[in-house]
């Protein structure tokens, strides 16, 4: 017999809305009259990586089910953060429970600074940007409920005081313009340089084809023709004087 299940067309998957995550799962039993009662919670985040994000916990008799619960709970407790570009607007330190954490904000291309638990929610928010430290409980769930705590702050924060905040769709659009910005210039030194370029090489092939410079001709003058016969000069007549000696004689 052939299974008709591998015959039918398989429905394509439709891309999921939020991002789903689990933080942690933990056995809970439970003591009773008829034996013990096993059971399971479970810590899930939601979000959508666009500013909203929830927190929830699921207990059910089996995993499975749990996710499931704490899934519903998180997407009923989701909250908008806002964000100021890829970053929070500003830096806060909460206490929830034994959970302590410090979220600070980061300059663009930092990324997330952060540990497993702090990560998965600010991820999940759609923050890309940002700095954090855990100083509390190590414990995963008191740390998650932090964060939650302090994200919930900072959207009252803003609201009260009315912060104008930048949204990543406006960053993105700066973005273009300086990488086009700085496109254009790097184009005009090109061009620039491929100028100078070729007057120098206008200059030296010049250069090369000039003319070697003509020798001044200076005019000689006529040189003077001796006579063959060179004049004698006058023989000097040499005077014979007489001596004293001569004239007493």
């Amino acid at each position: 017999m052939a299974n008709h299940r591998n015959n039918k067309p398989r429905k394509d998957r439709e891309p999921k809305e939020f991002d789903e995550k689990v933080i942690s799962i933990s056995r809970v039993s439970k003591k009773t009259k008829g034996g013990n009662k096993v059971g399971f919670s479970v810590l899930m985040v939601v979000g959508d990586k666009k500013g909203q994000v929830g927190v929830g916990l699921g207990k059910a008799s089996d995993v499975v089910g749990a996710i499931k619960k704490g899934i519903k709970k998180a997407k009923k407790k989701l909250i908008t953060v806002p964000l100021d570009g890829t970053t929070i607007p500003f830096a806060i330190k909460v206490k929830k429970g034994a959970g302590r954490v410090m979220l600070k904000p980061a300059p663009k291309g930092s990324g997330v600074i952060a540990g497993g638990p702090v990560r998965a929610v600010v991820e999940a928010a759609g923050i890309r940007d940002i700095s954090s430290k855990i100083m509390g409980s190590e414990n995963q769930s008191s740390s998650v409920y932090a964060t939650f705590e302090a994200l919930i702050q900072i959207t009252k924060l803003v609201n009260i005081k009315n912060i104008k905040l930048r949204s990543i769709a406006q960053t993105e659009a700066e973005e273009k313009k300086k990488l086009e910005e700085l496109q254009e210039k790097a184009k005009k030194a090109a061009k620039a340089s491929k100028a100078e370029k070729t007057e120098k090489k206008e200059v030296q092939t010049k250069a090369e084809v000039k003319p070697a410079p003509k020798k001044k001709v200076v005019a000689k003058k006529p040189a003077v023709k001796k006579s063959a016969a060179k004049k004698e000069a006058p023989k000097k007549v040499v005077k014979k004087v007489a001596t004293k000696k001569t004239e007493k004689k």
